[in-house]
């Protein structure tokens, strides 16, 4: 019997107080083989009821397009363009012609670089013809041309002695480029929000053919070769409102777009 404790019996096996560490199991290792434990939310891993192996998770399909953002509509402004615009004079009626040679004499003397763009102004009106609406393009200046050029001395001699080219706008002798918003205005910069115009220099914006304060002539009807002012448009009914002057005194008469024509 142990005289330290008289209940233990002396050949009671001895209590062992340390385990040796090479017999101890490795429990960083164990640890580590035991996979986390899925968060709250997340569905559970499916695993192959065969092998008992975690299988991977299937692969998402993912639309190319969804990726990519739409990219915003660029609008050309030709007043951000390189270089200045002037207004050119030419000879009424053959603002083509004189474009085209001012085009060609461009290329043969090697002046891209310094003349970029040759424009002829135009617009679209609305005229009614027969009682009909129909949209024509006109030019907005007859007898001017539109060009976008760095201008220095060779620049200019190369537009001024064109044929057809009867000089520069400006004040005095030197040319004066038109500011940005008549630049805008002329060839109708599309604000964001509009159709850009197809062909450069189109002013898109239809506009009648007459307008309120007009004198206009009678075509037709019981007042026939009558004239007067125009102080109502009717776009609508197609009809104008006219103060004929009748035994001396001026009378509203309506009429179709049809039956008046420009003095």
């Amino acid at each position: 019997m142990s005289l330290d404790n008289p209940d233990i019996p002396e050949d009671a096996p001895e209590v062992v107080d340390a385990v040796d560490a090479s017999d101890a199991p490795d429990l960083d290792a164990s640890a580590a083989e035991v996979p986390d434990a899925p968060e709250a939310g997340d569905a559970a891993p499916a695993v192959d009821p065969e092998t008992g192996e975690i299988l991977a998770p299937a692969a998402v399909a993912i639309d190319a397009e969804d990726l990519i953002a739409e990219a915003p509509a660029v609008v050309d402004n030709p007043a951000n363009r390189p270089g200045k615009w002037f207004v050119v004079h030419t000879q009424s009626g053959y603002e083509k012609k004189v474009k085209q040679n001012l085009e060609a004499r461009t290329s043969s003397m090697n002046m891209e670089g310094r003349i970029h763009e040759v424009v002829i102004p135009m617009e679209e009106v609305t005229e009614f013809k027969n009682g009909k609406k129909v949209v024509v393009q006109k030019k907005m200046f007859p007898g001017y041309l539109l060009v976008r050029c760095f201008l220095d001395d060779d620049s200019w001699y190369v537009i001024r002695n064109t044929p057809g080219v009867t000089g520069f706008v400006g004040q005095g002798t030197k040319p004066s480029p038109l500011r940005r918003r008549e630049v805008e205005t002329f060839l109708s910069a599309p604000v964001e929000g509009e159709e850009a115009s197809a062909a450069v220099g189109t002013r898109t914006k239809p506009r009648l053919e007459w307008e309120i304060s007009e004198t206009v002539r009678v075509k037709e009807g019981p007042f026939a070769d009558f004239s007067g002012e125009i102080v109502e448009i009717n776009e609508d009914q197609l009809k104008v409102k006219v103060l004929v002057n009748i035994f001396g005194r001026e009378t509203p008469v309506e009429l179709e777009f049809s039956q008046v024509a420009k003095l």
